[in-house]
């Protein structure tokens, strides 16, 4: 392709509202062009790194034993409340009424869709095992779109679905796919690791994302530095220190003037934070709950949100905490009837704990768990950190930012059942398919790649998902014998089957060097004057650096080749 042909337009500086490198690099690469927020052009460079990106995914889904198909994003709104996510999905769907005045949606994600499409085409086990995938466009109406392509509104997804008749069956599709995953993203020439997620609202007994580490990610992972137990910080267990065995005491109630926080509390009573037990106020549902925990850790809300069996739980207001009767900063749930009490099991590794008094200024000494209060729900909901003990080994934690380029999630019967994906077992009993999802980001993973892969000139591009994999500038074509020269080192590598994006234009050698380092293609080839006087062209590739080797006009196809081939 000829740069002077070629619909494209780069830029020397990026928008100041650009925040994350991928999103600076693709504006000013002419790759993207931004809609409106969230939603994005891909212009014709941009897109050839897209279309190879999907054949690299169709590939592997091929590979894997799945089948492609094509579900719709306009869906009616019905099919949702079959699944109950109508209400539930976040961010809330998309919707509209159409001239039938019937309720649709923009799909996020197409469970309900793929699993009746399962419906209609299954009836027995012998129709299964089998895997469904698209690549399709996805509407998701995030609240605040960020960092270019990697929290938009509007994206494409390769999402997959796998279908089985027990668990074992639904194993081996989770690992098929777990492998596919690797070797795309290998081919893509991205390094992830794999980490316990939660499944949020796609919903399912257990999921994994697979996190290309990186400082600009907005992902928080926790990775063993012995086993390598790897967790998203919304799933991350870790060991909670035990605190030394005491004779359990009786409560006694002593004045604390001013003291309103842990912080406070911990000093005036010379106590050290883990003695203590925080108590917060979350509005569920419209009930205030009471949720207690060591005063050393702090609340996970996805955790805590899971325990709640899915209810979403939201700090409550001061309003609420006065309407409710609570006294904030000396609140327990001791002696206080009437509230929902959600514990951290953190509370059962000590004794004699310093919680509020439920008045102004008052807090209590001794309170043991479960001695003195009672809670509906004991379980795990604090949040891990850097430091802490791994919950498989005896290693610590590291935290490290990363992008989610992928998740894989067991659903299980959640959706089969709820909406009649039914089968005949051996024994004619109607049972539900177990089904797993997969999905990729195709726009995040380029962003991710972008991310991965660049320098303080430009994008530093895998071969795989480079738009082009040469790029080829003449300089002086004011020349005949230069121009002769670069035309027809572009026709010898468009024969041998190379991608080139060959820079005729009119333009300073600068201008062309900048470029070139700014779409981050593998090899720039240049043609000039100073060069052909010696019969060679400079080859370079575009990691390496200072200037490229002379090769001899004629072996310049086979050193290109050789170049890409490393």
């Amino acid at each position: 392709m000829r740069f002077s042909r070629y619909f494209i337009k780069t830029l020397r500086d990026a928008p100041g509202d650009a925040e994350t490198v991928s999103h600076r690099l693709l504006l000013r690469a002419g790759m993207v062009q931004q809609v409106a927020a969230g939603i994005f052009n891909y212009m014709p460079i941009g897109w050839r790194s897209i279309s190879k990106i999907k054949g690299i995914i169709r590939e592997e889904m091929n590979r894997a034993g799945a089948m492609e198909v094509n579900m719709p994003v306009v869906q009616p709104r019905e099919l949702w409340e079959q699944s109950g996510r109508a209400d539930t999905f976040i961010p809330p769907l998309a919707t509209f009424v159409d001239r039938r005045e019937r309720n649709m949606v923009l799909a996020p994600t197409h469970e309900e869709t793929v699993t009746m499409m399962a419906k209609g085409g299954l009836s027995s086990y012998r129709d299964l095992p089998f895997t469904l995938y698209q690549i399709q466009t996805k509407f998701r109406d995030e609240p605040r779109p960020r960092a270019g392509l990697l929290r938009v509104r509007e994206f494409e997804m390769k999402d997959a679905y796998s279908f089985d008749a027990d668990q074992a069956g639904l194993d081996r599709s989770f690992q098929a796919m777990v492998e596919a995953y690797k070797r795309i993203f290998s081919r893509c020439g991205l390094r992830v690791v794999m980490v316990d997620a939660d499944s949020g609202a796609i919903g399912g007994k257990a999921s994994n994302e697979f996190i290309l580490l990186a400082d600009s990610g907005e992902d928080t992972v926790l990775i063993c530095d012995r086993c390598g137990y790897a967790a998203n910080v919304e799933k991350a267990q870790f060991k909670k220190p035990a605190l030394l065995p005491e004779i359990p005491l009786t409560v006694a109630k002593f004045a604390t003037p001013g003291v309103k926080t842990i912080e406070q509390l911990a000093a005036f009573a010379r106590v050290p934070a883990s003695k203590t037990i925080k108590a917060v106020f979350y509005a569920v549902e419209g009930q205030v709950h009471i949720i207690c925990i060591r005063g050393d850790l702090d609340v996970n809300e996805i955790k805590l949100r899971n325990v709640l069996g899915g209810a979403e739980p939201k700090l409550a207001t001061h309003e609420e905490v006065l309407k409710a009767g609570l006294v904030a900063g000396s609140a327990s749930p001791v002696g206080l009837p009437g509230f929902t009490v959600v514990a951290d099991d953190s509370l059962r590794l000590g004794n004699n704990f310093i919680s509020g008094a439920n008045e102004e200024g008052q807090h209590l000494s001794n309170v043991n768990f479960p001695r003195d209060f009672e809670a509906e729900v004991v379980a795990d909901i604090a949040t891990a950190k850097a430091g802490d003990g791994c919950p498989n080994c005896d290693g610590r934690l590291t935290a490290y930012r990363g992008i989610e380029v992928g998740h894989v999630f067991k659903l299980g019967s959640v959706y089969s059942q709820k909406m009649g994906a039914l089968f005949s077992d051996e024994g004619g009993a109607q049972k539900p398919a177990l089904m797993g999802c997969y999905g990729i980001g195709v726009g995040r993973l380029l962003a991710g790649a972008i991310e991965a892969n660049h320098d303080d000139k430009g994008m530093v591009l895998p071969r795989a998902i480079a738009p082009f994999e040469v790029y080829l500038a003449g300089l002086n074509l004011e020349d005949a014998n230069v121009k002769a020269a670069a035309d027809k080192l572009y026709d010898d590598l468009q024969v041998a089957g190379i991608e080139v994006l060959y820079d005729d234009r009119d333009e300073a050698p600068g201008v062309k060097f900048n470029d070139a380092d700014l779409t981050g293609l593998p090899v720039r080839v240049v043609v000039s004057k100073r060069a052909l006087q010696s019969g060679s062209v400079e080859i370079k590739h575009r990691s390496g650096a200072g200037r490229g080797e002379l090769k001899p006009v004629g072996e310049a196809v086979a050193a290109i080749k050789a170049v890409l081939g490393e």
